[in-house]
């Protein structure tokens, strides 16, 4: 059968390249249609389901009366249960969706296989289920971000083994004649994450370590994850967004080039620095501490390649919901690196370790930056794969502005506040008592921006229902926050 691009230069031969680039782009989109609507649903009923026990988690650390008396949500298993639903449910999820669909375009594939796509998602989210279950059973482990039962964790390693399979399969298989700086990024994360979580499950859990190497092991897998795994697929976004949503290129691809080899170089020593002042050999520690600074290559030349990519085009910032987005990311994404670097000080690590500085930190990370180009890529993605339009720009405000206020809100908060509290920790003359009293006031105007962020949440999930649901209309305009200057080129949303 012929392609789309096929019949559309065939109809005519004066038909355009513009055309037949359009036509063959709409016949990969479509492809993708079934697998992406089928991760991005899951990932946003996580988001919700993620909130709820964020919400009811953050409140308890204030108020530890509220909900006492039901045994699934105390603190620990309420705690623990909106972790693995952001980080497994939502996040996860949600790269899956935009990996794959930018893994299509840019290797100019039509998905092929999709069922290998469904049953893998649907494995993965059996296996969430089946862990949120166990967790708020009682059979969580006391390993941080790998509290899943072990009975839950093989369904993720057949899910994570079929996407693998899929991304290879179409990158062979692709038509274009570059490989793209996102791809570089996806590939990269497609192989470093199921090597971080082999390691770590058969290290940690089928067959433990002794002693100061099961937590070298896990701040190793917790730290990669977030810099190996996320890191590289927000990355790959930010890289595909920005230049799509201006209309132009990259600043410079040697500087993409220097910022992704400085990753994969640097970033996997740099989790050992959340053990400083522990019982580990010093040189490990040593080089941990060397390797978060070194950090600082690869997060300033991406800063640079993105800000100069920007010049002369800050006024899409107006009109564009997924410009916005992927912008206020990337931002993040240089500001929480730098914090992590200087976190990594032993003098600052002294004062921030065991403190909510470090929540807020982790936070800054996974939402500020990650989430947030997730949301801008899903703004862009959906359009295109129901050919329909957003239904309500003033949701998609309230979204940005309830997130990107609240998440600022927790991270100024939580870091001030966890300072403070490191602080007096270190202050053998405050009583302990004293200083949690100290904390409250910190913890609560948390839990108020976690309602900030909530609203926006809802906002997001109404609005993307809606979507779905709306009939197709004959306008297909993109939905703007503003009418732009006609001068002004943005190519959508």
């Amino acid at each position: 059968m012929a392609s789309a691009s096929s019949l559309a230069a065939s109809v005519s031969p004066a038909t355009s390249s513009d055309t037949v680039t359009r036509a063959e782009l709409s016949e990969i989109d479509a492809s993708t249609k079934a697998p992406a609507m089928y991760f991005l649903c899951s990932a946003i009923l996580w988001l919700i389901i993620g909130t709820a026990f964020a919400l009811i988690s953050s409140f308890k650390m204030h108020k530890p009366e509220l909900l006492g008396d039901i045994e699934w949500l105390t603190f620990g298993r309420a705690r623990t249960a909106h972790l693995n639903a952001v980080i497994y449910g939502w996040s996860v999820n949600a790269s899956f969706a935009v990996a794959m669909w930018l893994m299509a375009r840019l290797a100019r594939s039509v998905v092929r296989h999709s069922g290998i796509l469904m049953l893998a998602g649907a494995f993965w989210n059996v296996g969430v289920t089946v862990g949120m279950y166990g967790i708020l059973a009682g059979d969580a482990t006391s390993i941080e971000w790998l509290e899943m039962p072990p009975y839950a964790t093989p369904m993720l390693f057949i899910a994570y083994a079929l996407i693998g399979a899929w991304a290879v399969i179409t990158f062979r298989f692709g038509k274009s004649e570059h490989i793209y700086v996102s791809q570089w990024y996806i590939l990269a994360a497609l192989f470093w994450f199921p090597w971080l979580y082999s390691v770590a499950q058969i290290m940690l859990i089928f067959s433990p370590a002794r002693g100061t190497v099961q937590a070298l092991v896990n701040w190793w897998f917790a730290h990669n994850v977030l810099g190996l795994w996320f890191t590289p697929i927000g990355l790959a976004a930010v890289y595909y967004f920005l230049p799509k949503v201006l209309g132009k290129p990259i600043h410079s691809y040697y500087l993409s080039v220097l910022g992704f080899w400085s990753l994969a170089i640097f970033y996997n020593w740099a989790g050992v620095h959340h053990l400083i002042g522990g019982p580990v050999p010093a040189w490990v520690i040593t080089a941990g501490i060397a390797a978060s600074f070194m950090m600082v290559v690869p997060v300033v030349v991406t800063a640079i390649n993105h800000h100069l990519t920007m010049i002369g085009s800050f006024q899409a910032l107006k009109y564009s919901p997924t410009l916005r987005f992927i912008v206020f990311g990337a931002v993040n994404y240089t500001l929480s690196s730098l914090l992590g670097s200087l976190m990594a000080d032993r003098g600052v690590s002294e004062v921030v370790h065991f403190t909510h500085a470090v929540v807020g930190h982790a936070h800054h990370g996974l939402y500020a930056f990650f989430s947030m180009v997730m949301f801008g890529s899903i703004y862009y993605i959906l359009p295109r794969i129901l050919h329909k339009e957003w239904p309500s720009a003033r949701l998609i405000s309230v979204h940005f502005w309830t997130c990107a206020i609240g998440i600022t809100i927790y991270v100024i908060v939580t870091s001030i506040g966890g300072t403070k509290q490191g602080l007096e920790m270190n202050d053998a003359s405050i009583p302990f008592m004293d200083v949690v009293r100290h904390t409250i006031v910190w913890l609560k105007l948390r839990s108020y921006a976690g309602v900030l962020i909530t609203v926006g949440h809802v906002a997001f999930a109404i609005n993307f229902a809606w979507m779905i649901f709306k009939p197709r209309a004959d306008n297909t305009a993109p939905t703007l926050f503003a009418h732009p200057n006609p001068d002004l080129e943005i190519s959508a949303r």
